[in-house]
């Protein structure tokens, strides 16, 4: 059973965000709503898990992308420390394939940098209270996501299709792509061209675009 945060005391957090401005921004504004206070910040994963422990917060507000990995990657070593904490995931892009991942990892939800502060003091003080903040545009898709009614972009690529995606997203040409793969130029075309047949895409930049959106590249 969760366990909210007492009435009497605010609701600690700690924001995890690589990105100085950005984080000085969500800060400021939380720091300012009633009832939130900001207990620690910090810019990497390693760092979240040791301010983790020490601050034992109620909420982690977790960028998705951090330098040294996937913030996703890191809800269960959180929750496994602080047991009752609530991990909210802030990202600057992410579809229903990432939300699902959120959820699927036991995120309390995911919200996007784009949306105004007055959204994020809402969505911490909801995961505080227990509840799953999801947009209302990614709700539907991520509980079909989650029930397996519809497969996420990317999920029938194979291996070496997948290693194709990772060469386009480092912007490596056809050309070049092939040779890294050690195939004929042909080859390496067909790859690129299952590839974006796969994503829906019509183009490579629209293919990396996707795959960035939905969790599939870094």
């Amino acid at each position: 059973m969760l366990s909210s945060p007492s009435s009497s005391r605010p609701v600690r957090i700690l924001l995890v965000e690589d990105h100085d401005m950005v984080a000085e921004a969500m800060s400021l504004a939380l720091e300012r709503s009633p009832g939130l206070e900001v207990v620690g910040r910090c810019a990497s994963l390693a760092s979240a898990l040791v301010d983790a422990g020490r601050y034992k917060p109620d909420v982690v507000l977790l960028d998705r992308r951090l330098p040294d990995g996937d913030g996703v990657s890191l809800i269960p070593g959180l929750e496994s420390l602080v047991p009752d904490v609530r991990v909210l995931v802030v990202t600057g892009e992410g579809g229903a394939s990432v939300a699902a991942r959120v959820a699927e990892a036991g995120g309390a939800g995911m919200i996007l940098k784009a949306s105004p502060l007055s959204e994020l003091e809402d969505a911490v003080r909801r995961v505080a209270a227990g509840e799953v903040v999801f947009s209302h545009a990614l709700l539907g898709d991520v509980l079909e996501r989650l029930t397996g009614r519809v497969s996420a972009p990317g999920a029938k690529l194979t291996p070496r299709e997948r290693e194709t995606l990772d060469l386009l997203g480092e912007g490596f040409t056809t050309a070049e792509i092939s040779g890294r793969l050690g195939v004929a130029l042909n080859t390496g075309r067909n790859h690129v061209q299952r590839v974006l047949e796969k994503l829906g895409a019509r183009s490579q930049l629209e293919a990396v675009t996707i795959a960035r959106r939905e969790g599939l590249l870094q």
